[in-house]
Protein backbone atom coordinates (compact mmCIF):
# COMPACT_ATOMS: atom_id res chain seq x y z
CA UNK A 1 0.00 0.00 0.00
CA UNK A 2 1.33 3.37 -0.61
CA UNK A 3 0.29 6.71 0.40
CA UNK A 4 -2.17 7.65 -2.20
CA UNK A 5 -4.01 4.84 -1.44
CA UNK A 6 -4.51 5.48 2.00
CA UNK A 7 -8.08 5.90 2.88
CA UNK A 8 -8.50 5.80 7.17
CA UNK A 9 -6.58 5.50 10.74
CA UNK A 10 -5.88 1.74 10.54
CA UNK A 11 -4.37 2.25 6.37
CA UNK A 12 -1.77 4.45 8.00
CA UNK A 13 -1.18 2.33 10.77
CA UNK A 14 -0.28 -0.27 8.87
CA UNK A 15 2.23 2.10 6.88
CA UNK A 16 3.77 2.98 10.01
CA UNK A 17 4.23 -0.56 11.03
CA UNK A 18 5.92 -1.23 7.64
CA UNK A 19 8.24 1.60 8.05
CA UNK A 20 9.39 1.37 11.89
CA UNK A 21 11.14 -0.33 13.74
CA UNK A 22 9.41 -2.64 15.51
CA UNK A 23 10.27 -0.40 19.43
CA UNK A 24 9.14 2.77 17.97
CA UNK A 25 6.53 1.44 16.76
CA UNK A 26 5.34 0.18 20.13
CA UNK A 27 5.33 3.16 21.80
CA UNK A 28 3.16 5.22 19.52
CA UNK A 29 0.61 2.16 19.30
CA UNK A 30 1.29 0.68 23.03
CA UNK A 31 -0.96 1.43 25.66
CA UNK A 32 -0.60 0.55 29.79
CA UNK A 33 -1.15 -2.92 31.38
CA UNK A 34 -3.10 -5.61 29.28
CA UNK A 35 -4.74 -2.10 27.15
CA UNK A 36 -8.42 -2.47 27.84
CA UNK A 37 -8.55 1.38 28.13
CA UNK A 38 -7.02 1.56 25.01
CA UNK A 39 -9.24 -0.27 23.20
CA UNK A 40 -12.15 1.06 24.96
CA UNK A 41 -11.56 4.96 23.39
CA UNK A 42 -12.24 3.73 20.43
CA UNK A 43 -14.82 1.21 20.82
CA UNK A 44 -16.59 3.87 23.30
CA UNK A 45 -17.83 5.14 20.23
CA UNK A 46 -19.50 2.33 19.19
CA UNK A 47 -22.43 2.27 21.20
CA UNK A 48 -23.85 5.72 20.10
CA UNK A 49 -25.71 6.36 16.79
CA UNK A 50 -25.91 9.42 14.76
CA UNK A 51 -29.75 10.06 13.82
CA UNK A 52 -29.58 12.27 10.80
CA UNK A 53 -31.99 14.70 9.41
CA UNK A 54 -32.80 15.45 5.97
CA UNK A 55 -33.91 18.26 3.55
CA UNK A 56 -31.93 20.69 5.47
CA UNK A 57 -30.02 22.71 2.58
CA UNK A 58 -26.18 21.79 3.94
CA UNK A 59 -24.23 23.22 0.90
CA UNK A 60 -22.28 25.05 2.28
CA UNK A 61 -20.32 23.88 5.80
CA UNK A 62 -18.52 25.94 8.34
CA UNK A 63 -15.99 23.76 10.48
CA UNK A 64 -15.04 26.63 12.78
CA UNK A 65 -14.82 26.49 16.44
CA UNK A 66 -13.45 28.65 19.14
CA UNK A 67 -11.75 27.34 22.07
CA UNK A 68 -9.95 28.59 24.59
CA UNK A 69 -9.82 32.02 22.78
CA UNK A 70 -8.75 30.46 19.91
CA UNK A 71 -9.65 30.47 16.51
CA UNK A 72 -9.60 26.90 14.43
CA UNK A 73 -11.05 26.17 11.36
CA UNK A 74 -11.61 23.06 11.77
CA UNK A 75 -13.02 21.04 14.88
CA UNK A 76 -10.17 18.67 15.72
CA UNK A 77 -6.09 19.69 17.01
CA UNK A 78 -3.00 18.20 16.62
CA UNK A 79 -2.27 17.44 20.51
CA UNK A 80 1.29 17.76 21.48
CA UNK A 81 3.10 14.51 21.58
CA UNK A 82 6.36 13.24 22.45
CA UNK A 83 10.07 12.72 20.48
CA UNK A 84 8.28 13.11 17.34
CA UNK A 85 11.31 12.76 15.65
CA UNK A 86 11.87 9.18 16.44
CA UNK A 87 9.13 8.53 14.03
CA UNK A 88 10.06 10.86 10.86
CA UNK A 89 13.02 13.03 10.99
CA UNK A 90 11.02 15.97 10.50
CA UNK A 91 9.13 15.76 13.62
CA UNK A 92 7.30 18.67 14.62
CA UNK A 93 8.17 20.48 11.75
CA UNK A 94 5.74 18.24 9.70
CA UNK A 95 3.12 18.45 12.10
CA UNK A 96 3.32 21.96 12.74
CA UNK A 97 3.07 22.69 8.84
CA UNK A 98 -0.02 20.50 8.11
CA UNK A 99 -1.97 21.77 11.07
CA UNK A 100 -1.14 25.40 9.69
CA UNK A 101 -1.90 24.58 6.40
CA UNK A 102 -5.72 23.41 7.30
CA UNK A 103 -5.76 25.86 9.86
CA UNK A 104 -6.01 24.56 13.55
CA UNK A 105 -3.87 24.62 16.38
CA UNK A 106 -0.83 22.33 17.24
CA UNK A 107 1.11 21.03 20.50
CA UNK A 108 4.47 21.26 21.00
CA UNK A 109 5.33 18.39 24.14
CA UNK A 110 7.87 19.02 27.01
CA UNK A 111 9.21 16.15 25.32
CA UNK A 112 8.85 17.73 22.03
CA UNK A 113 12.19 17.71 19.24
CA UNK A 114 11.79 20.62 17.77
CA UNK A 115 11.84 23.87 20.20
CA UNK A 116 9.00 25.65 20.26
CA UNK A 117 10.49 28.68 19.40
CA UNK A 118 11.55 27.62 15.91
CA UNK A 119 7.59 26.30 15.25
CA UNK A 120 5.99 29.69 16.72
CA UNK A 121 8.32 31.60 14.44
CA UNK A 122 7.33 29.33 11.67
CA UNK A 123 3.74 29.21 11.79
CA UNK A 124 0.96 31.76 13.14
CA UNK A 125 -1.32 29.35 13.62
CA UNK A 126 -2.54 28.91 17.83
CA UNK A 127 0.28 26.56 19.20
CA UNK A 128 0.00 24.98 22.68
CA UNK A 129 2.91 23.83 24.73
CA UNK A 130 2.30 21.03 27.08
CA UNK A 131 4.17 20.86 30.72
CA UNK A 132 4.70 18.12 32.95
CA UNK A 133 4.96 19.51 36.56
CA UNK A 134 8.75 18.78 37.87
CA UNK A 135 9.45 18.43 41.44
CA UNK A 136 11.98 21.65 40.56
CA UNK A 137 9.83 24.62 40.42
CA UNK A 138 11.92 26.97 39.29
CA UNK A 139 12.45 24.49 35.82
CA UNK A 140 8.43 24.70 36.20
CA UNK A 141 8.43 28.63 36.29
CA UNK A 142 11.42 28.87 33.50
CA UNK A 143 9.46 27.10 30.73
CA UNK A 144 6.51 29.08 31.19
CA UNK A 145 8.38 32.25 31.22
CA UNK A 146 9.90 30.84 27.91
CA UNK A 147 6.93 30.30 26.18
CA UNK A 148 5.45 32.68 26.86
CA UNK A 149 8.35 34.54 25.41
CA UNK A 150 7.86 32.87 22.01
CA UNK A 151 4.23 33.95 21.82
CA UNK A 152 2.76 30.82 22.88
CA UNK A 153 -1.06 31.50 23.03
CA UNK A 154 -1.99 27.97 25.35
CA UNK A 155 -0.39 26.53 28.47
CA UNK A 156 -1.37 22.99 28.88
CA UNK A 157 -0.98 21.34 31.88
CA UNK A 158 -0.52 17.57 31.88
CA UNK A 159 -2.05 16.47 35.28
CA UNK A 160 -2.20 12.46 34.92
CA UNK A 161 1.29 11.75 34.40
CA UNK A 162 2.64 12.39 37.59
CA UNK A 163 4.45 8.70 37.24
CA UNK A 164 4.84 6.84 33.90
CA UNK A 165 2.13 3.84 32.72
CA UNK A 166 3.44 0.38 32.98
CA UNK A 167 3.95 -0.13 29.22
CA UNK A 168 4.51 -3.79 28.91
CA UNK A 169 5.70 -3.49 24.77
CA UNK A 170 8.31 -0.83 25.81
CA UNK A 171 9.73 -2.85 28.42
CA UNK A 172 9.99 -6.32 26.82
CA UNK A 173 11.72 -4.29 23.71
CA UNK A 174 14.02 -1.93 26.41
CA UNK A 175 12.82 0.83 24.70
CA UNK A 176 14.23 4.19 26.12
CA UNK A 177 15.57 7.27 25.44
CA UNK A 178 18.53 7.03 25.00
CA UNK A 179 18.26 3.56 24.10
CA UNK A 180 18.87 0.57 25.88
CA UNK A 181 17.27 -1.89 23.86
CA UNK A 182 17.15 -5.77 24.15
CA UNK A 183 18.54 -8.05 21.60
CA UNK A 184 15.10 -8.82 20.24
CA UNK A 185 14.61 -5.19 20.14
CA UNK A 186 18.30 -4.44 18.52
CA UNK A 187 16.96 -6.71 15.67
CA UNK A 188 13.65 -4.96 14.91
CA UNK A 189 15.94 -2.31 14.00
CA UNK A 190 18.33 -4.17 11.63
CA UNK A 191 15.68 -5.25 9.62
CA UNK A 192 14.23 -1.21 8.92
CA UNK A 193 17.77 -0.67 7.72
CA UNK A 194 16.01 2.84 5.93
CA UNK A 195 15.10 4.21 9.06
CA UNK A 196 18.22 3.63 10.92
CA UNK A 197 20.11 5.55 7.60
CA UNK A 198 17.38 8.09 8.05
CA UNK A 199 17.89 9.23 11.69
CA UNK A 200 22.26 8.84 11.36
CA UNK A 201 22.03 11.34 8.51
CA UNK A 202 20.05 14.08 9.87
CA UNK A 203 20.29 16.40 12.72
CA UNK A 204 21.05 14.74 16.41
CA UNK A 205 18.05 14.24 17.60
CA UNK A 206 17.49 16.52 21.00
CA UNK A 207 14.57 17.49 23.41
CA UNK A 208 15.26 21.32 22.97
CA UNK A 209 12.26 22.22 25.45
CA UNK A 210 14.93 20.72 28.48
CA UNK A 211 18.37 20.16 27.15
CA UNK A 212 19.33 23.12 28.82
CA UNK A 213 17.93 21.45 32.52
CA UNK A 214 18.20 17.76 31.79
CA UNK A 215 21.00 15.50 30.41
CA UNK A 216 19.98 13.09 28.20
CA UNK A 217 22.16 12.79 25.52
CA UNK A 218 24.81 10.77 27.24
CA UNK A 219 23.32 7.75 28.77
CA UNK A 220 22.08 9.59 32.12
CA UNK A 221 18.95 9.68 31.96
CA UNK A 222 16.14 8.18 29.86
CA UNK A 223 12.50 9.06 29.02
CA UNK A 224 11.16 6.16 31.63
CA UNK A 225 13.41 8.04 34.68
CA UNK A 226 12.69 11.13 33.60
CA UNK A 227 8.86 10.43 34.50
CA UNK A 228 10.06 8.73 37.52
CA UNK A 229 13.05 11.14 38.97
CA UNK A 230 12.06 14.50 37.93
CA UNK A 231 8.06 14.51 38.17
CA UNK A 232 6.57 15.45 41.19
CA UNK A 233 3.68 12.97 42.54
CA UNK A 234 3.13 15.54 45.57
CA UNK A 235 1.52 18.45 42.64
CA UNK A 236 -1.58 19.92 44.08
CA UNK A 237 -4.48 22.17 43.40
CA UNK A 238 -2.81 24.99 44.90
CA UNK A 239 0.76 24.23 42.74
CA UNK A 240 -1.47 24.21 39.49
CA UNK A 241 -3.51 27.70 40.79
CA UNK A 242 -0.34 29.23 40.96
CA UNK A 243 0.78 27.99 37.69
CA UNK A 244 -2.44 29.59 36.44
CA UNK A 245 -2.21 32.95 38.14
CA UNK A 246 1.48 32.71 36.41
CA UNK A 247 0.70 32.39 32.94
CA UNK A 248 -1.56 34.79 32.99
CA UNK A 249 -3.62 33.77 29.78
CA UNK A 250 -5.54 30.68 28.68
CA UNK A 251 -4.67 27.42 30.70
CA UNK A 252 -6.07 23.76 30.39
CA UNK A 253 -5.60 20.67 32.02
CA UNK A 254 -4.70 17.75 30.25
CA UNK A 255 -6.28 14.39 31.64
CA UNK A 256 -9.06 15.51 33.96
CA UNK A 257 -11.97 12.54 33.75
CA UNK A 258 -13.73 13.39 37.23
CA UNK A 259 -16.52 15.82 37.78
CA UNK A 260 -15.35 16.79 41.12
CA UNK A 261 -11.79 17.44 39.10
CA UNK A 262 -13.59 19.83 36.21
CA UNK A 263 -15.25 22.22 38.38
CA UNK A 264 -12.36 22.51 40.69
CA UNK A 265 -10.65 23.26 37.37
CA UNK A 266 -12.99 25.57 36.29
CA UNK A 267 -12.84 27.00 39.67
CA UNK A 268 -8.92 28.37 39.80
CA UNK A 269 -9.70 29.84 36.69
CA UNK A 270 -8.69 27.45 33.80
CA UNK A 271 -10.19 28.27 30.09
CA UNK A 272 -10.04 24.85 29.18
CA UNK A 273 -10.30 20.94 30.45
CA UNK A 274 -8.83 17.70 28.40
CA UNK A 275 -10.74 14.81 29.25
CA UNK A 276 -8.30 12.11 28.69
CA UNK A 277 -6.61 8.80 29.81
CA UNK A 278 -3.54 9.66 28.23
CA UNK A 279 -4.56 7.44 25.06
CA UNK A 280 -4.45 4.54 27.26
CA UNK A 281 -1.13 5.14 28.43
CA UNK A 282 -1.52 5.55 31.74
CA UNK A 283 -4.14 3.48 34.19
CA UNK A 284 -5.56 1.08 32.36
CA UNK A 285 -8.73 0.28 33.49
CA UNK A 286 -9.95 4.18 33.38
CA UNK A 287 -12.82 5.30 31.85
CA UNK A 288 -12.64 6.10 28.23
CA UNK A 289 -13.13 10.04 27.57
CA UNK A 290 -16.11 9.77 25.41
CA UNK A 291 -18.17 7.60 28.20
CA UNK A 292 -17.15 10.87 30.37
CA UNK A 293 -17.54 13.24 28.36
CA UNK A 294 -21.92 13.85 28.98
CA UNK A 295 -21.16 14.31 32.63
CA UNK A 296 -18.27 16.29 32.63
CA UNK A 297 -20.08 18.87 30.31
CA UNK A 298 -23.34 18.97 32.52
CA UNK A 299 -20.90 20.20 35.41
CA UNK A 300 -19.25 22.76 33.97
CA UNK A 301 -20.11 23.30 29.90
CA UNK A 302 -21.42 26.63 31.08
CA UNK A 303 -18.34 27.73 32.40
CA UNK A 304 -14.76 26.14 30.61
CA UNK A 305 -14.73 24.44 27.52
CA UNK A 306 -14.62 20.95 27.69
CA UNK A 307 -12.56 19.08 25.21
CA UNK A 308 -11.83 15.54 24.44
CA UNK A 309 -9.02 13.29 23.64
CA UNK A 310 -8.40 9.58 23.21
CA UNK A 311 -9.57 7.09 20.30
CA UNK A 312 -10.95 9.64 18.02
CA UNK A 313 -10.33 7.84 14.30
CA UNK A 314 -13.51 9.01 12.40
CA UNK A 315 -15.23 12.00 11.46
CA UNK A 316 -18.30 10.12 13.24
CA UNK A 317 -16.23 10.07 16.03
CA UNK A 318 -15.53 13.92 16.25
CA UNK A 319 -19.44 14.87 15.32
CA UNK A 320 -20.24 12.55 18.24
CA UNK A 321 -18.45 14.19 20.73
CA UNK A 322 -19.45 17.40 19.75
CA UNK A 323 -23.20 16.63 19.87
CA UNK A 324 -22.40 15.93 23.33
CA UNK A 325 -20.92 19.09 24.32
CA UNK A 326 -17.30 19.08 23.28
CA UNK A 327 -15.93 22.08 22.09
CA UNK A 328 -13.53 20.52 19.77
CA UNK A 329 -11.05 17.18 20.16
CA UNK A 330 -7.34 16.62 20.45
CA UNK A 331 -6.09 13.98 17.53
CA UNK A 332 -2.59 12.01 18.89
CA UNK A 333 -2.27 8.76 17.30
CA UNK A 334 -4.05 9.84 14.13
CA UNK A 335 -1.21 12.00 12.85
CA UNK A 336 1.17 10.07 14.39
CA UNK A 337 0.88 7.06 12.37
CA UNK A 338 1.03 9.29 8.81
CA UNK A 339 4.13 11.52 10.63
CA UNK A 340 5.94 7.87 10.37
CA UNK A 341 4.79 6.78 6.91
CA UNK A 342 5.34 9.69 5.01
CA UNK A 343 6.05 12.87 6.95
CA UNK A 344 4.52 16.12 6.23
CA UNK A 345 2.48 14.69 3.00
CA UNK A 346 1.01 12.29 5.28
CA UNK A 347 -0.50 14.44 7.70
CA UNK A 348 -1.80 16.55 5.49
CA UNK A 349 -3.48 13.74 3.53
CA UNK A 350 -4.78 12.43 7.41
CA UNK A 351 -5.93 16.11 8.17
CA UNK A 352 -7.53 16.06 4.69
CA UNK A 353 -9.33 12.98 4.75
CA UNK A 354 -10.72 13.87 8.12
CA UNK A 355 -11.78 17.26 7.16
CA UNK A 356 -13.46 15.61 4.20
CA UNK A 357 -14.92 12.80 6.33
CA UNK A 358 -16.62 15.67 9.19
CA UNK A 359 -18.19 17.76 5.61
CA UNK A 360 -19.57 14.90 4.26
CA UNK A 361 -20.74 13.65 8.07
CA UNK A 362 -22.32 17.02 8.32
CA UNK A 363 -24.35 17.00 5.58
CA UNK A 364 -25.61 13.31 5.34
CA UNK A 365 -26.41 14.37 9.51
CA UNK A 366 -28.47 17.51 8.29
CA UNK A 367 -26.38 20.36 9.54
CA UNK A 368 -24.11 23.01 8.08
CA UNK A 369 -22.40 24.32 11.50
CA UNK A 370 -21.11 23.22 14.61
CA UNK A 371 -22.89 25.08 16.95
CA UNK A 372 -26.02 23.46 15.25
CA UNK A 373 -25.51 19.81 16.95
CA UNK A 374 -26.72 18.48 20.09
CA UNK A 375 -27.93 15.26 21.63
CA UNK A 376 -31.17 15.52 20.13
CA UNK A 377 -29.14 13.87 17.08
CA UNK A 378 -27.88 11.11 19.07
CA UNK A 379 -29.25 7.57 20.43
CA UNK A 380 -27.39 5.40 22.90
CA UNK A 381 -27.51 1.45 22.30
CA UNK A 382 -27.57 0.74 26.44
CA UNK A 383 -30.14 1.71 28.77
CA UNK A 384 -27.55 1.91 31.50
CA UNK A 385 -25.64 4.72 29.58
CA UNK A 386 -24.37 7.89 31.62
CA UNK A 387 -26.27 9.99 29.29
CA UNK A 388 -29.52 8.36 29.36
CA UNK A 389 -30.86 10.23 26.93
CA UNK A 390 -31.98 13.12 29.74
CA UNK A 391 -32.56 16.09 27.09
CA UNK A 392 -33.45 13.93 24.16
CA UNK A 393 -36.97 14.62 22.30
CA UNK A 394 -39.27 11.96 22.91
Amino acid sequence: MRLHQCCNFDDFRELARRRLPGPIFDYIDGGADDETTLRRNAASFDDCDLVPNILRGVRDIDLSVTVMGQKLAMPFYCSPTALQRLFHYDGERAVAAAAAKYGTMFGVSSLGTISLEELRSAHDTPQVFQLYFHRDRGLNRAMMARAKHAGVQVMMLTVDSITGGNRERDLRTGFTIPFRLTLAGMLQFAIKPAWVIQYATHERFRLPQLDKHVDMGRGTMSVGRYFTEMLDPAMDWDDVTEMVKTWNGPFCLKGVMSREDAIKAADIGCAGIILSNHGGRQLDGSRSAFDQLAEIVDAVGDRIDVIMDGGIQRGTHILKALSLGAKAVGVGRYYLYPLAAAGQVGVERALGLLKAELERDMRLLGFTRIDQLSRGNLRFRHPSSPLQQADVPR
